[in-house]
């Protein structure tokens, strides 16, 4: 393996668990959790089952919404192998399953925060770490998470910037989280003002990041 492809591995794992451990301390301070899953929250409080395993379920969704997605622009722009991109699509599958096991790890062994001040700190870095691990995996374009492939996807369909697509995605998934909550349990479940801020800044930091560290990275993926 080259140093430059050992490189581009040993940034996309680290965002990989950069995000899997941003996911999981949403939900820790318990102000709400991280919008991209909270519609998987609500099934796991509801049914209940674990957390990893409703998000796995949601990660298959957005599998196949992006395979549709990119048949779609394959057949606008007629750019490359159509069968590579919707293989790189499946495995983002059992990709999914190992990270949603990671996430149930990190459930596990981290505890629940009490204290105003450190449920306040741990939110603020669960945005951090949610969007340094989503901005570092996507920029390797190797297999993404399904939830930051989906925004990417989206972002590649629409000619959007992936941190305001991610807004954009985030919001929609919170305000379905809602209307699930209210349907399944009559009440909100899971969303809350961390909810919200991750909805506001996630995207930010990903912006950030990219306009601060974009081109440096994106010598890592010349060539594909």
């Amino acid at each position: 393996m080259s140093r430059k492809a050992a490189l581009r591995l040993t940034v996309y794992l680290a965002g990989l668990m950069l995000l899997a451990l941003g996911l999981t301390l949403n939900v820790k301070p318990d102000l709400g959790v991280s919008p991209i899953i909270s519609s998987a929250n609500v099934f796991s409080a509801t049914l209940p089952c674990p957390i990893g395993d409703a998000t796995f379920v949601l990660y298959s969704l957005f599998v196949l919404a992006e395979m549709a997605i990119h048949l779609v622009i394959w057949r606008r722009r007629k750019e490359g192998s159509i069968a590579r991109r919707l293989v790189m699509d499946m495995l983002q599958l059992p990709l999914s399953l190992v990270f949603t096991r990671v996430m149930n790890l990190f459930e596990a062994a981290i505890p629940t925060f009490t204290g105003m001040g450190g449920r306040l700190v741990i939110l603020a870095a669960a945005i951090i770490c949610t969007g340094l691990g989503a901005a570092m995996s996507l920029d390797m374009r190797l297999i993404p998470n399904p939830g930051d492939g989906f925004v990417q996807s989206l972002a590649d369909l629409t000619g959007r910037e992936t941190g305001l697509m991610k807004n954009i995605v985030d919001g929609v998934s919170v305000a379905l989280a809602l209307t699930l909550g209210l349907c399944l349990s009559g009440t909100v479940v899971g969303v809350g003002v961390g909810t919200i801020l991750a909805f506001l800044f996630v995207g930010r930091v990903i912006a950030l990041f990219n306009r601060s560290f974009g081109g440096r990275l994106s010598g890592l993926t010349e060539g594909e």
